[in-house]
């Protein structure tokens, strides 16, 4: 909406001064000239707001619309100047004329297609220039020409110096476009197919305006009168680059952009792709519209095949689940590696990626990412939740009901055989260890010390169970305090897994437990003596699942380790302060 706010006003104003300045020259009733020179320069702005509405993260559509500005403003100052007296400003107007050449001659065929330098060889050619554009308009001003009100006597030293800036400024914009011309040819020569028929037109729409420049300056007689070659050179300066840039749009998608005929009625249908601020924006809503993650990742997909018009887009996490939008049909064209996975891309039926769709794909790269990321987050946890789930079913079933099991059965033994004192004291020791087995296993599943005491408490009565030689410090601030329950369940059993790790796997023969708060984080701390291991070779276990569990709440979670020195686990979530 911005852009159509910017790109409006300025065409309108570019319009009303190619219209006004010529008729206000040659007054009313117009020569057909004027009329003819109109309708050729119309266009420019014209196509300018097309492209800047459309593409207005590209440059060349903003390019556009300043050659378009700086010319109507030019013929709006000539034109009023030969209505009035001359006035300066008139004047200064006018003198725009030299912007507009310099945009149209240089800046157009070198940013040409996408509004960017061919590469950084070419920025010293911008930079002179631009230089030279601003020495050929500062000459003008200053030499104050005005072809309706020449001034008469010698020239003042002000005027010289105008002469030769305006002089030095023409000349360098000569030699620059000329620079500029033979790189457009070489880059013609060297692009690919798809961008060939766009390369061709705009060096033909070149020729035809240095032939133009060159008619004009020969044939031009003066005033609004132009004798038929001069107007036919002066049609081809104002005419030929928007006409060969239209008809790299309409014949060869250029910034994807395609004109064809729809309905029953002839009329002009702009079918355009999506611009990338439309397809994140539609991207952004259809995301949180599907909590699902192999949903968001099939609207993820969609969106990368619609935006770049592509037989089939597909999708890949990091753990090999793939969604693909459309029908895949041979091999990837493009693959661009994101957070979590990969997008590939196939294929399109109206030619090979260009530039412009590798940028737009790059602008997805962020977004796609923290999708990817979440589905993947939310595969896990889906995944590490019904792992756990099964986990307590198989304890239950192998430990605890297996002991209940043997108890009835005892039970019904001592009734039947009116049992002695023996054998009730061994039921009811046998009672006792299932009593202590089911509280083991809930406190595997949720500790009581932890809904009662908090984690501090929770992590000392966890250590203190250990066979070997554990320490547990933490702030006496810490102790009092407490936090969300999904903070402290995750805190607690991310210590729980670390000192099981280190009895289990690392031979520990002490273990270290540190609990503090640093501002807005609640940190904790796992260091053990064990034999420790190379992390980029073995796999983390259980805390992979709990790395998962502190990433969903917005904390990390870290392993240091190196063989024969002891492992260093670093877990932290944020908090309020």
């Amino acid at each position: 909406m911005s852009s159509r706010l910017v790109a409006g006003p300025l065409a309108l104003i570019a319009a009303g001064g190619v219209v006004a300045g010529p008729l206000l020259e040659s007054g009313l009733p117009a020569p057909p000239q004027q009329w003819v020179f109109i309708v050729f320069t119309l266009p420019l702005p014209a196509l300018g707001w097309l492209l800047a509405v459309r593409r207005p993260e590209l440059r060349y559509g903003w390019l556009l619309l300043a050659a378009a500005l700086t010319l109507g403003l030019a013929l709006l100052g000539v034109g009023l100047s030969a209505r009035g007296d001359g006035h300066p400003v008139l004047t200064a107007l006018g003198s725009l004329s030299a912007v507009f050449y310099g945009l149209t001659w240089i800046f157009v065929p070198l940013l040409f297609p996408d509004g960017r330098l061919p590469s950084r060889r070419w920025r010293a050619v911008a930079w002179i220039s631009g230089a030279a554009i601003a020495l050929h308009t500062g000459g003008n001003l200053a030499y104050g020409h005005d072809p309706y009100h020449p001034r008469g006597g010698p020239l003042s030293a002000t005027q010289w110096a105008g002469v030769f800036a305006s002089s030095a400024g023409q000349l360098t914009t000569w030699i620059m476009a000329v620079i500029v011309f033979c790189g457009l040819i070489i880059r013609w020569r060297r692009s690919g197919q798809a961008e060939r028929g766009q390369y061709a037109w705009m060096v033909g729409g070149m020729a035809a305006t240095a032939a133009g420049a060159v008619l004009l300056s020969l044939f031009h007689f003066g005033g609004p009168q132009y004798g038929v070659v001069g107007l036919v050179g002066l049609m081809a300066v104002v005419g030929s680059l928007p006409a060969a840039i239209a008809v790299s749009v309409v014949r060869h998608r250029l910034l994807d952009v395609r004109v064809g005929l729809r309905g029953s009625r002839l009329h002009l249908v702009f079918d355009l792709r999506p611009t990338v601020d439309e397809v994140l924006s539609d991207l952004g809503t259809a995301l949180e519209e599907t909590p699902e993650p192999v949903e968001q990742l099939a609207r993820l997909a969609a969106a990368v095949r619609t935006g770049l018009d592509l037989r089939w887009a597909a999708v890949t996490l990091a753990d090999g689940t793939r969604v693909v939008s459309g029908e895949q049909e041979g091999r990837a064209v493009l693959e661009l590696p994101v957070r979590g996975g990969r997008i590939a891309c196939g294929p399109r039926d109206t030619g090979p990626l260009t530039r412009v769709d590798r940028r737009l794909l790059e602008a997805l790269a962020v977004p796609a990412g923290l999708a990817i990321q979440s589905a993947g987050l939310v595969t896990r946890l889906v995944n590490a939740q019904e792992a756990e789930r099964r986990r307590i079913e198989r304890n239950i079933h192998d430990g605890v009901q297996q002991q209940l099991v043997a108890l009835i059965a005892g039970l019904e033994l001592a009734r039947a055989t009116g049992a002695g004192p023996d054998m009730l004291a061994g039921l009811r020791e046998q009672a006792r260890q299932t009593l202590a087995d089911l509280r083991e296993l809930a406190a595997g599943i949720h500790p009581s010390a932890l809904s009662q005491g908090g984690l501090v408490e929770a992590v000392e009565e966890r250590c203190s169970r250990l066979p070997v030689r554990t320490t547990v410090t933490s702030p006496p601030s810490l102790r009092a305090r407490r936090f969300a329950d999904e903070v402290e369940g995750a805190m607690y059993f991310t210590v729980s897994e670390a000192v099981a790790n280190a009895l289990k796997h690392a031979a520990a023969a002490t273990i270290e437990v540190r609990l503090a708060q640093d501002g807005n984080r609640l940190c904790a701390g796992v260091t053990d003596d064990g034999r420790g291991f190379d992390p980029r070779t073995q796999a983390r276990r259980g805390l992979a699942t709990l790395a998962d569990r502190l990433d969903a709440l917005g904390g990390s979670l870290t392993v240091d380790s190196e063989p024969g020195k002891g492992t260093r686990v670093n877990a932290w979530v944020p908090v309020d302060g």
